[in-house]
C-alpha cells in the first residue's frame, strides 16, 4: 500500500497498521520473539524456560455492554490474556491491571468487575499485584487491560511460525455463538495447551479469538504454508451456522497443526484424558500460496 500523508488507521485495517507500526521496533539480544506471536518469548537465567509476557484489552461497546455482567466481564479481561498464554503451551503467573474508568461509574460496579477478574485468576493460581487506574473523561467508555507474565518450558514453546505442508490442523471445542454470549463464559485451554505442548509440542498454535475465518490465515502465514480444510467438518456450537462458526470470533479455543505421524496417538491420548472436549481434524497446511477455501471475515479492529 503506497503511503500518505493523511492515511487514516481505519484505511489500512488491522493486520496493515500493526505490521506497519511494529517493524522496526527495538529488541535486544534477550527477545526470542516479540511483536507477531500470541505473547512475547523472554530468555532468563532459567536455562530450561522461557518468560511468557501479554497484555490484553476489553472495551465497552467493543468487547462487552454496559449491560453485562460486571463479574462476567472482569471474568472475560483476564481469561482472555490467559487463553494467548495457553496458545504458547505456557502456564500464566501474574498479573497488572489497568482500569479506564468514567467518573459516573459505581464503586460496587467496580468491584463486581475485581470478583470476575479474581475468579478467572483463581482457575490457574495468578496473583494480581497491582495496576493502574486513570479516567476515561466524562463521556468516555470504560476499559480494562490485563499484563499477564508466563513461564514455558524452552523446548515445549509452541509458535505460529513451524508449521509446515502436511502437517495436520485440529481446534479444540466448538465455534461460533459468540454473539450469544460464549464470549463471556468460556475456559482458557490452559490445562490442554501444556499437555499438548508437554507431549506432542505441536509445530504451530493459537488461540482463535478472530475468529477461524481470520485466524487460519494468520497462522498459515507465519509459517510460510497456505492451508486446505473442510469447512463442512469445523464443529459448531448449537445453532451456529458454518458461516458463524467461522467469522463469529471470540471462541477462545486453541488451533494447532501437527505431523501426521502423531496425529493418531494424539488423537487416542486425547479422548482418554478430554473426552468432554472436542479434538476436530479439520484439514492440513498446504504449500505457500494455497487457500482452499478462501477465507474472509471474522473480526478486524480497523
Amino acid at each position: 500500500m503506497p503511503y500518505k500523508k493523511n492515511l487514516k488507521v481505519s484505511d489500512l485495517g488491522e493486520d496493515y497498521f500493526i505490521e506497519k507500526v511494529t517493524k522496526g521496533l527495538i529488541a535486544y539480544k534477550d527477545v526470542v520473539i516479540g511483536a507477531g506471536d500470541d505473547c512475547a518469548v523472554i530468555k532468563t537465567s532459567d536455562k530450561k524456560k522461557f518468560q511468557l509476557l501479554k497484555t490484553d484489552s476489553v472495551v465497552e461497546g467493543v468487547h462487552y455492554l454496559s449491560s453485562d455482567s460486571p463479574i462476567a466481564v472482569g471474568y472475560k479481561a483476564m481469561a482472555r490474556a490467559m487463553s494467548d498464554i495457553a496458545a504458547m503451551g505456557g502456564t500464566p503467573h501474574h498479573a497488572l491491571v489497568t482500569l479506564i474508568i468514567n467518573p459516573s461509574s459505581k464503586l460496587s460496579y467496580i468491584k463486581s468487575l475485581y470478583k470476575g477478574l479474581s475468579k478467572a485468576a483463581a482457575l490457574c493460581e495468578i496473583s494480581i499485584v497491582g495496576g493502574e487506574t486513570a479516567t476515561a473523561g466524562k463521556n468516555s467508555k470504560n476499559s480494562i487491560t490485563i499484563s499477564l507474565t508466563g513461564s514455558v518450558q524452552k523446548n515445549q514453546c509452541c509458535y505460529r511460525s513451524k508449521g509446515k505442508p502436511g502437517h495436520k490442523l485440529y481446534v479444540t471445542g466448538k465455534m461460533g455463538g459468540s454473539i450469544k454470549g460464549k464470549h463471556l463464559k468460556f475456559t482458557p485451554r490452559i490445562t490442554e495447551a501444556r499437555w499438548l505442548a508437554s507431549k506432542f509440542t505441536p509445530s504451530a498454535m493459537m488461540d482463535l479469538s478472530d475468529g477461524l475465518a481470520s485466524d487460519l490465515p494468520k497462522l498459515a502465514r507465519a509459517s510460510r504454508c497456505g492451508y486446505e480444510i473442510d469447512v463442512e467438518s469445523i464443529p459448531r456450537s448449537r445453532g451456529s451456522s458454518i458461516k458463524e462458526a467461522l467469522t463469529d470470533g471470540e471462541d477462545y479455543e486453541l488451533l494447532f497443526a501437527i505431523s501426521p505421524k502423531k496425529a493418531a496417538t494424539l488423537e487416542s491420548d486425547w479422548n482418554n484424558l478430554f473426552s468432554d472436549l472436542n479434538l476436530t481434524c479439520i484439514g492440513k497446511l498446504q504449500a505457500l500460496g494455497i487457500r482452499k477455501p478462501k477465507l474472509d471475515g471474522g473480526w478486524q479492529h480497523f
